[in-house]
């Protein structure tokens, strides 16, 4: 597991990173003493746990883990109990009170191991399928095989990798309905691209392999809040 530690305290990021140290199952990345490099390093990366602590003065654990958009896993420390509960409110792995010893700190990151193991192993078995009704036939579409969905009036038009377009007689709110939320973004009014297709943005067009895509003005806020 890739991890960060967030924490005002120089000396507590030291304990973590000094337990984290004894483990081969988790790498710590980079610690921050400051809550907004650490969220800048998080728009930037992936990672799959934060040790957080709670009571900092600029920003708190909790307001900063309500603005990740991403679901990651996190251990929140702090020295003051009265926290817990609403940690416990956010699904945390788990709560360590400081000061903490490495076999209470083991407890919490062998639980966050548990969990990112199960995760893995549920995305792998889960192949993400739709199925969609076109030329009397119900196709079954691989989600990853989908470039792009083009409008095209009463009709879509899903464009596929290494496979023929299917042209099928549904609506753009329709297909978003069945497309995974946080992977699909409709872009323009004729428009809905996977995120994981996009290689570049410039201009207000999205470069799609060789494919460009139009941003449209009514969808502009929307997709830039997401994509960066």
């Amino acid at each position: 597991m890739k991890a960060i530690a967030i924490d005002d305290e120089v000396l507590a990021l030291k304990v973590i990173a000094n337990f984290c140290e004894k483990l081969d199952f988790v790498t710590l990345e980079k610690t921050f003493h400051k809550p907004n490099e650490a969220l800048r390093y998080l728009a930037e990366n992936d990672i799959d746990l934060l040790f957080l602590d709670i009571n900092m003065p600029a920003l708190t654990g909790i307001e900063l883990y309500k603005s990740l958009k991403k679901n990651t896993l996190v251990i929140f420390t702090t020295a003051f109990s009265e926290y817990a509960v609403e940690g416990f409110n956010l699904n945390a792995v788990d709560y360590l009170l400081k000061p903490f010893t490495f076999e209470r700190f083991l407890q919490g990151v062998n639980k966050a191991h548990y969990l990112f193991k199960t995760q893995e192993k549920t995305q792998a078995e889960t192949e993400q399928y739709i199925f969609i009704r076109a030329d009397y036939s119900l196709h079954k579409i691989a989600l990853n095989q989908i470039l792009y969905i083009e409008g095209l009036d009463d009709y879509l038009k899903i464009h596929l990798q290494n496979a023929k377009p299917i042209v099928a007689r549904i609506t753009m709110k329709a297909m978003l309905e069945k497309l995974p939320e946080k992977e699909y973004i409709r872009v323009h009014r004729s428009f809905i691209v996977p995120f994981a297709r996009i290689d570049s943005v410039r201009n207000k067009t999205i470069q799609l392999g060789n494919e460009e895509i139009p941003i449209g003005v009514s969808y502009e806020k929307e997709f830039f809040q997401h994509f960066k």
